[in-house]
């Protein structure tokens, strides 16, 4: 075969935007740096975590249990729902990936509002479908009628991101419900729920459940993950509560021992410790309000964000707040010409952003 015979790649790759991570931190002399780039939780693991991992490393020569059995009967006895109903994967993008291919065949649809999750364009269109973004609302919120209103014959999955990444604004209950029941029960609703444990004692009303949701429909799934508020981001492990056929697909589509023998005894052992972890969230959540209320005190009108993080819709001037929050030790994530998201971070850095953010309006 000739050096340049085309390679049969296929033609669906063209159309797959790259996933633009946060940008690394660069250590300087001056001070100290913070990167809240990413939405990444500033503790390290418990202690009691930690020990787990340490334990389990001496035994990476081995495969890991491919029906992630121990985490799996966790969840199900955490959530109360039979384990038939529990699929676990690679983080939550990575169960995202599987649910879109055991759903979609090319040019299927999957509906979700825009912005959100980087990941979306990505994994749909890696499964050859079809993205269907439906615009934010002025206040950064999902416009579920719209997103109704966009179902075709060919839609297949939409997905809810509450609270929604990179905005923060959360959906409330009577919204969601109100939004599936216009849903044909053929369209899986995915309700994505990375930030789920930041919404809880934050103030906001009407919060979703978005469990009660998926026992009251046959076509709603529940999708989330440990990266976040349980600390385990490096170590890739999230899960989905689906009913048994969807879920039995999902566990089909899995890449075979995905979840790693660390992933899986480090997010057994969170469960376990989550009153521990609790208290760290509600730190968090104290210094994201924190945050917005300074920020607000200064003159921004930022949307109200339920997450680990805050979004500043800044419009074309990005560049130039990314460039300002740079030059005083802040790595930010910027989003285009949309907006730049801050996670919440150690106080220090939170300090800083309202200083920089601060002077900047000014």
């Amino acid at each position: 075969m000739s050096e340049h015979t085309p390679i049969g790649i296929r033609p669906a790759l063209d159309t797959v935007p790259a996933y633009v991570a946060g940008k690394p931190a660069t250590v300087r002399a001056d001070l100290t740096v913070y990167k809240v780039s990413s939405n990444e939780n500033p503790y390290p693991p418990l202690p009691s975590v930690l020990d787990v991992v340490r334990e389990a490393a001496a035994s990476v020569n081995r495969y890991p249990d491919p029906g992630v059995t121990g985490l799996t009967d966790a969840l199900a006895e955490r959530l109360a729902v039979p384990r038939e109903r529990i699929a676990t994967g690679t983080g939550s993008v990575g169960v995202l990936g599987q649910i879109v291919q055991a759903t979609c065949d090319p040019g299927d649809e999957v509906i979700y509002a825009w912005r959100s999750f980087e990941a979306y364009p990505i994994v749909v269109a890696l499964a050859g479908g079809v993205s269907v973004q439906v615009p934010l609302t002025e206040d950064s919120r999902h416009d579920l009628d719209a997103m109704a209103d966009a179902v075709t014959d060919r839609t297949k999955v939409i997905i809810v991101c509450t609270p929604n990444n990179p905005t923060g604004p959360a959906v409330t209950q009577s919204e969601l419900a109100a939004f599936i029941e216009r849903v044909p029960e053929r369209v899986l609703i995915i309700i994505d729920e990375a930030y789920l444990e930041f919404v809880a004692d934050s103030g906001g009303t009407d919060p979703v459940d978005a469990l009660a949701l998926h026992r009251a429909h046959p076509n709603v799934a529940v999708l989330r993950t440990f990266s976040k508020a349980y600390g385990l981001a490096g170590l890739r492990v999230g899960y989905a509560v689906a009913h048994e056929p969807v879920a039995a697909a999902l566990r089909k589509t899995a890449v075979p021992f995905g979840v790693n023998s660390l992933a899986q005894v480090a997010a057994v052992a969170s469960l376990q410790a989550y009153d521990e972890l609790d208290e760290r969230v509600r730190a968090l959540v104290a210094e994201r309000d924190r945050v917005q209320a300074a920020l607000a005190d200064a003159g921004w009108k930022l949307p109200d964000s339920q997450a680990n993080f805050v979004w500043f819709p800044l419009g074309e001037r990005t560049p130039d707040f990314v460039a300002a929050a740079d030059e005083a030790g802040l790595v930010v994530r910027a989003y285009g010409t949309d907006g730049v998201r801050v996670t919440i971070g150690e106080p220090e850095a939170n300090d800083r952003l309202i200083e920089v953010a601060t002077a900047f309006l000014n």
